[in-house]
């Protein structure tokens, strides 16, 4: 059901998500050059409570709030020069898991199913692993092996598991009507 207000309802849990992202940033676990951190469960959970254009833009929004300086990326962490850096392809990646998450979104009227916004999320987790892979290789000039053993080896299980608690997450708050309209 659309009301007056909920293209200003949109916005504000666009920047919500957007902000829960830095927060998750923060919350981090620095076991090499990219960090164990806990953004990977709030992308996610943009792109399935705002869908995929608004989900992106959150953190689109996250990643321009870095680039003009506010300490927005794990370990507090900011400008244009990190995303430059070994987990600057991350960070792209991330609006691509934003958006494919936000295929597995249903209509504020349908109750979501389990499967969609799982497929969804994990072709979005593809994506940023996909993306930084290519870009820790490309700056710290090392095989893909390598760039497996110390980009993905160590994060996999963890993000499987953030993807998992992000889809149940949405779905409660989906059931429970909590989301925007």
């Amino acid at each position: 059901m659309t009301t007056p207000l909920s293209g200003l309802h949109k916005q504000v849990w666009t920047a919500m998500l957007a902000a829960l992202i830095a927060v998750g940033a923060m919350v981090q676990l620095p076991i090499g050059p990219v960090p164990v951190t806990l953004q990977t469960l709030f992308i996610v959970l943009a792109g399935l409570i705002l869908g995929p254009v608004r989900g992106a833009s959150a953190m689109a929004l996250y990643i321009l709030a870095g680039i003009i300086g506010l300490p927005v990326f794990a370990g507090g962490k900011a400008g244009f020069a990190h995303m430059l850096g070994p987990t600057g392809g991350y960070l792209l990646g991330y609006v691509g898991t934003a958006l494919l998450a936000g295929f597995g979104s249903s209509e504020a009227d349908a109750p979501p199913g389990f499967i969609k916004p799982l497929l969804w999320s994990l072709a979005g987790l593809v994506c940023v692993f996909a993306v930084g892979l290519a870009q820790l290789m490309a700056v710290l000039d090392i095989s893909f092996e390598k760039a497996v053993a110390i980009g993905f080896a160590p994060f996999i299980i963890g993000d499987l598991i953030k993807v998992f608690a992000a889809v149940f997450a949405y779905r409660y708050l989906h059931s429970r009507r909590l989301l925007p309209s």
